[in-house]
């Protein structure tokens, strides 16, 4: 999502070619330059036009290191992340969807609100590449 906003932001010939270099598997580099654009240099543009991306990929980093401790059954699998990587994920259910409460809250307090949580993504997603496909130049500030 956030090299979708990204890409929202460029000139379509920018936007051309940063496309071009996903496809065929190159990483992006800034414009007339070697020099890499970074996951934080998207983030923080994608932070400044839309104030929910930086949680939202801080989320997504952090939920990603749960698909490791898959064996729910024995350990809570919130316990096994770094404690400001599980901050992350709690700050941005109890924010953005309203729970769970608590800094305790147990993995099986989060699993009611992730449909929620993948639903808002995916809708806010799909209407970025709506845009993108369309030919949108700028992403406009969600209010």
């Amino acid at each position: 999502m956030v090299r979708v906003i990204y890409l929202l932001t460029q000139q379509p010939d920018r936007r051309t070619a940063l496309i071009e270099a996903s496809v065929g598997g190159e990483k992006w580099s800034k414009e007339n330059s070697r020099a890499p654009v970074t996951d934080k240099e998207m983030v923080d543009l994608a932070q400044d036009l839309q104030g929910w991306a930086r949680s939202v990929y801080k989320f997504g980093c952090a939920f990603i290191h749960l698909s490791a401790l898959h064996d729910y059954n024995d350990r809570d699998p919130l316990e096994q992340l770094p404690q400001q990587e599980r901050e992350d994920i709690l700050e941005h259910c109890r924010y953005y969807h309203g729970g769970p409460i608590g800094n305790d809250a147990k993995f099986s307090d989060l699993v009611p609100h992730l449909p929620n949580v993948l639903s808002k993504i995916t809708g806010n997603l799909e209407c970025y590449l709506e845009k993108l496909e369309h030919g949108s130049v700028q992403v406009a500030a969600e209010v």
